[in-house]
């Protein structure tokens, strides 16, 4: 897993080969991130990585210079792993680099986001394909105000998902077997 661009571009990290999670691809990563570029400048925001998985988006916010990135994951051991890559950040930092502000969750992201009472300019959503409850989750972020005025919602999803006829939803994109749907 590598970081596309920002402060750490082109620093590489292993996943151990036990983790069931599944990083975007960075062909997908890099594609979406690209698009993005055109919604929002990501400096100094508040950003959201839900289903963090192996923390490839957390650490690419990161990098791309969020003002706060908050990171929600369920499974131990892959919270653990994002934490040791974020200490692994925050230990190449120098005094010119501004301190990270990073917050790994180790929670359900369905009570996190019943629960939390902050807004963020920046969701992004990764969730396994096969989750059942996966087609509610547009719904929850918007019923649960958790995207901030004119902050973008990216949810990465399979193909057999179609959000087009959502209220909030502004485009879709589709890199292989990944999809991304876009909510404003």
């Amino acid at each position: 897993m590598r970081i596309i661009t920002g402060r750490y571009k082109g620093r590489h990290f292993d996943i151990p080969r036990t983790f069931k999670a599944r990083p975007t691809t960075d062909f997908a990563k890099e594609n979406i991130f690209n698009v993005l570029m055109g919604y929002i400048d990501f400096d100094g925001i508040r950003a959201l990585d839900l289903f963090a998985g192996t923390g490839s988006i957390t650490l690419e916010l990161l990098s791309r210079g969020c003002g706060q990135v908050v990171s929600v994951e369920l499974d131990r051991d892959h919270h653990r792993f994002i934490q040791q890559c974020v200490e692994k950040l925050k230990g190449e930092n120098n005094d010119q680099s501004p301190l990270l502000n990073v917050q790994c969750l180790r929670a359900d992201v369905f009570r996190f986001i019943k629960g939390s009472h902050q807004q963020f300019d920046f969701i992004f959503a990764d969730p396994p394909y096969a989750l059942k409850q996966l087609p509610q989750i547009p719904d929850l972020i918007f019923a649960n105000d958790l995207l901030a005025p004119d902050g973008l919602f990216v949810f990465e999803h399979g193909k057999d998902n179609d959000f087009s006829q959502h209220p909030r939803f502004v485009e879709h994109r589709s890199y292989g077997s990944v999809n991304f749907s876009l909510f404003r």
